[in-house]
């Protein structure tokens, strides 16, 4: 038991850390609105304070509220993005000083709780997962905050591994069924459960996302011009967007380039693409003769062990993500190269499914069977429906912590400030004419 609670004390510690690096700046670039798609800063800052009071020392220890005239501010269903500048929030010293008291009663809980207790807040530390999860993806929004901003970022260009073009261009997931979704991993969210079978004829899956030079080779024919390629939802956005490329490129007629936290770059064609939207994902898989994976397809290709016969934690097995397995952890700013990690490979071989980033999916984001919310509705229930796509598989500024085979992440179509990007997939019609045959 010590142990878990130390292991939960250093997460606690590790991603304070984080929120306090990304807000380490003057107080005006904090308090000031990027981009109406994000929050102010220091909104983020102390929205993840309340957060943690609201659930760990009020819900799970009985704790008299400490400051509950900000509850209302700070309630993300409340008040939309956009019209967050006009709120009352606390300021930056204020928020710091809120946060910190927070954090201390929160250890204090931690040392008195009964992780083996019978309220499922407690269990295995549910609660301490719950607030840990929450901050880090907080976090990664605060880094599509300062990248939207334009201004000098925490670029961090750490030390990857080089990439490599060894290897097939697509691997194949035989038919048969597999165990989706949950019902041991403890800091699970509620969308990700309950486990139940799956039943999927044979496909076939990219063993890498879509690269940069891949999708600059459908930018240069003309991919955004040609109608053909868009659904009729994603022609009308490209209309109205006049999006004629990812978010952040350029092009001088020559070479391609992009804006990466403040700075102008040659864009590296061996990184995965990153900043599309839904719309230019499927976009380029019709292009491509593709379509994008069912999140079935997605899961079961990342993590599903056909010889066990169990769902592994991560792709490459159950043990924690390391530098040579998987981009994760804000390590370095950017993707890393395409091949990086053979190491890190799922059962059927694809690899790069966890770290670099977030991949849509062709799904809407959907209640599995037997769902229901736990601790409150307003993290899974009311999002589900055909308004959200699914993505899967975390970025490289995604938490270790709040990244596994069956994680779900999701988002409107539109959205391609978030570190997102894809693979594709086609059917075996082979596989797939013989299971309507059986039907």
């Amino acid at each position: 038991m010590n142990d878990i609670k130390e292991r939960i004390a250093a997460e606690l510690i590790a991603v304070r850390d984080r929120s306090l690096a990304y807000t380490d700046a003057d107080d005006e670039m904090l308090v000031r609105q990027h981009s109406p798609l994000m929050s102010p800063l220091v909104w983020d800052l102390a929205h993840v304070g309340n957060y943690e009071e609201l659930w760990v020392l009020r819900e799970a220890a009985g704790i008299e509220p400490v400051r509950p005239e900000i509850d209302d501010i700070y309630d993300a269903f409340k008040t939309p993005r956009k019209d967050r500048p006009g709120l009352p929030f606390l300021g930056p010293s204020e928020a710091r000083r809120y946060i910190e008291g927070v954090r201390g009663r929160v250890l204090d809980v931690l040392d008195a709780i009964d992780l083996d207790g019978a309220a499922p807040l407690h269990r295995d530390g549910f609660v301490f997962g719950l607030v840990i999860q929450h901050e880090h993806q907080h976090d990664e929004t605060m880094l599509a905050t300062l990248q939207l901003s334009g201004l000098p970022g925490l670029v961090r260009d750490g030390e990857l591994p080089p990439g490599r073009d060894a290897g097939p261009e697509e691997v194949y997931v035989p038919a048969g069924p597999f165990l989706m979704g949950t019902d041991t991993l403890p800091w699970a969210y509620d969308n990700e459960r309950p486990a139940h079978q799956v039943d999927l004829p044979g496909y076939w899956i990219d063993r890498l996302p879509v690269g940069n030079r891949a999708y600059a080779a459908f930018v240069e024919d003309g991919g955004y011009d040609a109608e053909r390629w868009w659904s009729p939802e994603g022609w009308q956005w490209r209309q109205r967007s006049g999006a004629t490329t990812p978010l952040f490129w350029q092009s001088d007629g020559r070479s391609w380039w992009r804006t990466r936290f403040g700075r102008t770059e040659p864009l590296p064609m061996d990184e995965p693409v990153q900043h599309v939207s839904w719309y230019e994902a499927d976009a380029y898989a019709r292009w491509a003769g593709k379509r994008l994976p069912t999140e079935p397809e997605w899961e079961k290709a990342c993590g599903w062990d056909p010889e066990l016969r169990r769902a592994r934690r991560y792709p490459w097995g159950d043990a924690d993500p390391g530098p040579s397995l998987a981009n994760l952890g804000h390590r370095s700013a950017r993707p890393a190269p395409l091949g990086a990690y053979p190491g890190g490979a799922s059962p059927y071989g694809a690899e790069q499914m966890v770290g670099d980033v977030w991949e849509w999916t062709g799904s809407w984001f959907q209640p599995y069977p037997g769902f229901r919310s736990f601790p409150y509705k307003e993290y899974s229930e009311v999002f589900f429906g055909q308004e959200y796509r699914v993505l899967r598989g975390g970025s490289w500024a995604a938490d270790p912590a709040a990244v596994r085979t069956t994680f779900r992440n999701w988002d409107y179509p539109i959205r391609r400030q978030i570190f997102t990007g894809f693979r594709c997939a086609r059917s075996d019609e082979a596989s797939t004419r013989r299971d309507r045959r059986l039907v």
